[in-house]
């Protein structure tokens, strides 16, 4: 399966919409993680390994591959990898889910013990 990319189609949609390419694109194992160690600045294929826990050298360098692709990183000279322009957006976009999921696994922790709480809370939803 090739990189993501908008107009074509992708996982879950065949529209091509460039929100669905992007969701297949951050859906894939370690995306998110590699844009995320990427924001504070370029690192050495290693360096990005252990910033990632040590996840398979296979795995993130197809990962890069594709991130490469969409243009969200590139590899410099010197070997390094960094967040393009476009990067730093996408990474800027997700920094609000960031805050969000925070909210929820307080409001999650809050109502853990009743868990009827959360039922009786909840909309009706057709």
């Amino acid at each position: 399966m090739g990189t993501p990319t908008p107009g074509r189609p992708v996982r879950g949609s065949t529209t091509g919409r460039p929100l669905m390419a992007a969701l297949d694109l951050f859906g894939r194992r370690w995306s998110l993680r590699v844009v995320w160690e990427l924001h504070e600045g370029a690192l050495g294929f290693r360096a990005l390994r252990r910033r990632c826990g040590d996840m398979s050298s296979s795995v993130l360098r197809q990962r890069l591959v594709e991130l490469i692709e969409a243009r969200l990183v590139y590899q410099d000279p010197d070997g390094q990898y960094a967040l393009t322009a476009l990067g730093r957006q996408a990474h800027a976009a997700l920094s609000p889910l960031v805050d969000w999921s925070a909210t929820w696994a307080a409001e999650l922790a809050e109502h853990s013990s009743d868990d009827d709480t959360a039922t009786a809370d909840a909309p009706d939803i057709p």
